[in-house]
């Protein structure tokens, strides 16, 4: 090989050494296939790889929220879906974040999750206390809905392992289990509609019973801290219901490690603002993404500040 060869050579090396060095991989930790998080993960990805210069962003299906801020408390390259209620306990190092503290942030509100409590029209159940004695699905383990089903319980009066026979299951597998008979109810926290609840609303000789459950908010609220609103189902969402479901909600925010620098945090969340057209075409509640739902008392978390700088930039003190 000449020189002028070999030179050119090295040079090339070099230049695709020093691209990949360069190239950013992020995983987004979301939540299961039947429910919001994995496909606004998706949208997510799609849009940071196609628009952010040297970033391969991936969607990873988890168990949800805990699960999530776990892998972000990991030291790897993540950012991820999840409920106020469980990263305020991850900051905190509280309930299943008691053996250690997460330094975990805010980039952004996203919109709310709504606790579903699911049945079928002949099982019995009309009112939450009708769960006493009931084959329940409290949320797969790792989840925030596990984690909000078992404060709505013991608000409710109920003693969750005492009162009912407990199963753990995402959304998907708590439909297939409703359908199968091997279940009378499930909990399921997610947006709206969730594919798995549209599924099951729509099985031929399936009447959908969404049970209320909003009056035990102010309960909620005086343990855990301002983190519950009472909001509603319309009876639009999914075929069968009678009446809007009176239900309590919580916030969903999109979350990253401390550590994570802030030129790549300003990055992200400016992406997601930009592009937010594309996610509403892949799940409508990015509709929800909004500048106004940015604010301090929205998230139990202090921003990160590469997210803050973005929002200050747009008229909005977030810290």
């Amino acid at each position: 090989m000449s020189k002028a060869l070999a030179f050119v050579a090295a040079l090339l090396s070099s230049l695709l050494f020093s691209l990949g060095a360069s190239a950013q991989n992020l995983s987004i930790a979301t939540g299961g296939t039947g429910g919001v998080y994995y496909p606004m993960g998706g949208g997510i990805a799609a849009a940071l790889s196609k628009y952010v210069p040297g970033m391969e962003a991936t969607a990873e299906v988890t168990g949800g929220s805990v699960d999530n801020l776990k892998l972000i408390g990991s030291g790897k390259p993540y950012i991820g879906l999840s409920m106020a209620d469980a990263a305020q306990d991850a900051l905190r190092g509280e309930n299943k974040f008691k053996d250690h503290k997460i330094a975990v942030r805010t980039l952004m509100v996203l919109y709310p999750n709504r606790m579903h409590v699911v049945t079928v029209e002949g099982r019995g159940i009309a009112k939450m206390r009708d769960l006493k004695g009931k084959r329940v699905s409290t949320g797969s383990p790792g989840s925030a809905t596990e984690v909000m089903a078992f404060r709505i319980i013991e608000a409710e009066g109920l003693d969750k392992d005492k009162d009912m026979t407990r199963e753990r299951l995402g959304v998907a597998e708590s439909v297939n289990a409703m359908k199968d008979g091997k279940i009378d109810a499930f909990f399921w926290v997610g947006g709206l509609p969730t594919a798995a609840v549209t599924d099951l609303a729509n099985t031929p000789g399936t009447k959908i019973k969404l049970i209320d459950h909003a009056d035990i908010v102010p309960k909620m609220n005086q343990k855990y801290g301002n983190l519950y609103v009472e909001d509603v189902i319309p009876k639009a969402t999914y075929k069968g219901m009678d009446a809007d479901n009176h239900q309590a909600t919580v916030m969903n925010i999109l979350v990253a490690n401390a550590s994570m620098d802030d030129k790549t945090a300003y990055n992200i969340v400016k992406t997601i603002f930009d592009k937010r057209d594309d996610l509403i075409a892949v799940h409508k509640e990015a509709a929800n993404f909004k500048l106004e739902n940015q604010k301090a008392s929205a998230s139990p978390l202090p921003y990160h500040p590469g997210a803050a700088k973005y929002f200050a930039e747009k008229g909005v003190k977030v810290n």
